[in-house]
């Protein structure tokens, strides 16, 4: 994976770029430290996989992460994708992001990847990426059909005591609280684009 004075390695076998990167990704988007460091140690030769672009002078000039999306095992969901404010402008982000591309094709064996974005939509449609429902990578899957029926029959409802008992019967328990929307819908609800790709 070189180009010139370029290379993206997996950060888990650099070790020495955990801090730099994540004061990159705050830079950004700021998370505490700690949080930012538990996730950029996840890394793995699987998923996670964070990879990292230097350059020849072993500048740390970018970041991208890959995640499992458990629904769609031929796929992974490309996120905290960034290049240091100081280098930007000069299309090291389609390099990184034909680089990761690349990488996934040949190493992860995926057939497809999945994002989302907030204002880099136009970036993303010149890679070839398209706008798409949106995926989740948490649990087995999102349903994008017509609401689901939650409401739940008992199967084996208690008998009714046949021997009344004389004076007044406690008030009947106050009724469920109502789902809320997301429950009730099963569906995403985001204000980011969601784009995949073939590769």
């Amino acid at each position: 994976m070189e180009q010139g004075n370029l290379k993206v390695l997996r950060l888990h076998e650099h070790p020495q770029y955990l801090k730099p990167c994540c004061e990159l990704i705050n830079d950004e988007w700021p998370r505490s430290e700690t949080a930012r460091m538990m996730s950029l140690q996840a890394s793995c030769d699987k998923l996670p996989t964070s990879l990292i672009l230097i350059n020849d002078t072993k500048l740390l000039l970018g970041h991208c992460k890959l995640t499992a999306i458990p629904s769609i095992p031929e796929s992974c969901f490309i996120e905290t994708v960034v290049i240091s404010k100081l280098m930007r402008g000069r299309k090291l982000g389609s390099y990184l992001m034909r680089q990761v591309e690349q990488y996934c094709q040949d190493v992860l064996k995926l057939k497809m990847l999945h994002l989302s974005t907030k204002g880099q939509e136009a970036f993303y449609a010149k890679l070839g990426y398209e706008e798409c429902a949106p995926v989740s990578i948490y649990g087995t899957g999102v349903t994008y059909s017509t609401p689901q029926n939650i409401s739940i029959k008992i199967q084996n409802p208690v008998p009714e005591n046949s021997n009344t008992q004389a004076g007044p019967q406690p008030p009947p328990p106050p009724p469920m609280p109502k789902p809320d929307r997301l429950a009730m819908n099963n569906t995403i609800t985001s204000t980011k684009t969601y784009m995949f790709k073939y590769l």
